[in-house]
């Protein structure tokens, strides 16, 4: 069979636009009558929350400010519809939602966002995930902290680990990471007739203009998302930012209304990667043959679900790496908290686990005095192999080649010779 792109220098359809400045991302849009929206956003992480809008309001130039009292359907999010749209009474982390000012320029928008009065009731907030697991931890939402508890288990791990010959302990933790993607949100939306079209630079254009339609009650058909070049997103795109507050402001008054995030304002915005804390025990016989992994995963996900429970169950079922282990016991949380909210980040989940998985290979191989390229060949998936979850690869399983490539071009047998 000819390949016409596997393997081939394929020419992005996007890419002399960009590289020539003709992409036309958000910020680069105009329409005549076009009016600013500017958000403004809590400063505390966990607060009952009242504002005053009546100063804001009278400023000269202020169209509208859009509160909680103005949406529809005052709830999205990707999974669980655990975000509001505009705070109603209670905040959640820092950069909620609190009001959305619409203006003829950004200028007054700003200015009217520094009038807006808001008092905060403070309310005793858990940043730790550890602590927010527990029964008397203060709760983000109504119900417990914990909202996914993935179990995967295979074979009897605590009788495996009697007949180890070695077995290694260890903790790992991976922080909070932003995307930092190099295009700050921006987007603007409007009316065509009786549709609300709302142009921005977004990962799943589908799925916001579900969210639309459901915050403001209006049938499916009736929103239009335009996605636009986008500068930059590896998953932080994929939850909801400005898109319903441009839509809202649109269809309220009637005009063209665009916004920009600063980069300070698209760091409180947006989702982050999940920080996990990662608890690993792992055992081989002397022949260097891994037997058993025990792993506990527990992920912070900030005040908002997001992707959450995706992004847990993709790392518990990584947790045991590229390896064959015939006795598994995993167990992954995704956990509120009052911190930044964790989504969709590159890999999902299996991005962090390997911090955990591969110290352990290296660990043990110490331990067994076998060099650390041996041991992964040892143990490594090739086809027919199972794994934790008992899935057979049965095909596409490159992973020992590469070991074995890799370890060629570093010359690795002989720098190591002599040395275990």
């Amino acid at each position: 069979m000819k390949l016409e792109v596997v393997g081939k220098s394929v020419i992005r359809v996007d890419g002399l636009a960009k590289i020539t400045g003709k992409a036309i991302y958000p910020q680069d849009l105009f329409m005549d009558d076009m009016v600013f929206g500017k958000t403004l956003r809590s400063k505390k992480p966990h607060a009952h929350v009242k504002i005053d809008i009546s100063k804001a309001k009278t400023i000269p130039g202020v169209i509208k400010i859009l509160t909680y009292k103005d949406v529809p359907n005052n709830h999205h999010g990707v999974l669980l519809k655990d975000h509001e749209v505009l705070c109603s009474k209670k905040v959640r982390a820092i950069g909620d939602p609190l009001a959305f000012v619409i203006a003829v320029t950004e200028k007054i928008a700003k200015r009217a966002i520094e009038a807006i009065e808001v008092t905060y009731e403070e309310i005793k907030g858990v940043f730790d995930p550890f602590e927010a697991m527990k029964e008397d931890a203060p709760k983000v939402h109504d119900g417990s902290n914990i909202i996914y508890h993935y179990k995967l288990r295979k074979g009897d791990v605590e009788a495996a680990f009697e007949k180890c010959h070695a077995v290694v302990e260890g903790e790992y933790k991976t922080s909070m990471v932003d995307h930092a993607f190099l295009q700050p949100e921006a987007g603007l939306a409007y009316k065509d007739g009786d549709s609300i079209v709302v142009c921005v630079a977004t990962q799943y254009p589908h799925f916001d203009q579900l969210e639309i339609a459901e915050a403001l009650i209006m049938p499916l058909e009736k929103i239009k998302v335009i996605n636009t070049a986008v500068g930059g997103a590896f998953g932080g795109r994929e939850d909801i930012t400005m898109q319903i507050h441009l839509a809202l402001a649109a269809m309220l008054t009637g005009k063209p209304v665009k916004t920009i995030y600063s980069r300070e304002e698209s760091f409180e915005a947006h989702s982050k990667r999940h920080p996990m804390t990662m608890y690993y025990k792992t055992g081989a016989n002397s022949e260097g043959k891994l037997m058993a992994m025990k792993a506990k995963i527990i992920g912070d996900t900030g005040a908002y679900a997001s992707w959450a429970i995706n992004v847990l169950r993709k790392a518990g079922v990584h947790a045991t790496g590229p390896y064959e282990i015939p006795n598994v016991k995993i167990d992954s949380y995704a956990v509120y908290t009052n911190n930044p909210f964790a989504g969709a980040m590159r890999g999902f989940g299996a991005a962090q686990v390997p911090i955990g998985h591969e110290q352990q290979m290296d660990m043990l191989a110490e331990k067994l005095a076998i060099d650390p390229i041996t041991f992964r060949l040892i143990n490594c998936f090739t086809v027919g192999s199972k794994t934790a979850t008992g899935q057979v690869l049965e095909e596409s399983i490159p992973l020992q080649n590469c070991i074995e490539a890799v370890a060629e071009a570093m010359n690795f047998s002989k720098k190591t010779e002599g040395a275990v």
